[in-house]
């Protein structure tokens, strides 16, 4: 597992949250550690193919991710995580993930995607993984997970 992975999702994230949410996040501290999914969380799995393998994994609590959702739709206030919202918050990884590897490909490392899905926290188990946490001022965390094979 090589840290400089993270980086482009990083970089893509703060992105793309500026773009939709109006917010720079500033990035704290990078850690190798088990994970842990936790219940009143949304988590966003995307696989990676290519010359990476493995998955990249976005966690929000319920309370961050509707603040999100609801940035992204112009203000709209959300008080639960619907359809239309999961369809949000795995669009916000999709587009995360997309630009992450368009980064990773300018650097020579080609990856390719998988559709974003919303995990389901019966189904999976504890890795570990590069992590790091996206603070948004005024919303929350966001915490990235680079889980490569």
């Amino acid at each position: 597992m090589k840290a400089e992975y993270i980086n482009p999702f990083l970089e893509s994230a703060r992105m793309v949250i500026e773009q939709m949410v109006q917010i720079r996040p500033s990035t704290g501290q990078l850690a190798l550690k088990d994970i842990k999914f936790v219940d009143h969380h949304v988590w966003i799995q995307i696989g990676l193919t290519g010359q990476m393998t493995g998955d990249i994994v976005f966690g929000f609590s319920e309370t961050v991710a509707l603040k999100i959702i609801s940035a992204m739709m112009g203000g709209f206030v959300l008080t639960e995580i619907d359809d239309l919202g999961r369809s949000a918050i795995s669009e916000l990884g999709n587009m995360i993930s997309g630009n992450a590897s368009t980064m990773l490909y300018n650097q020579g490392v080609h990856v390719d995607i998988t559709p974003p899905r919303v995990i389901d926290l019966s189904h999976l188990e504890s890795r570990r993984a590069l992590t790091v946490p996206l603070i948004m001022d005024g919303i929350g965390e966001m915490e990235i997970q680079v889980l490569i094979a």
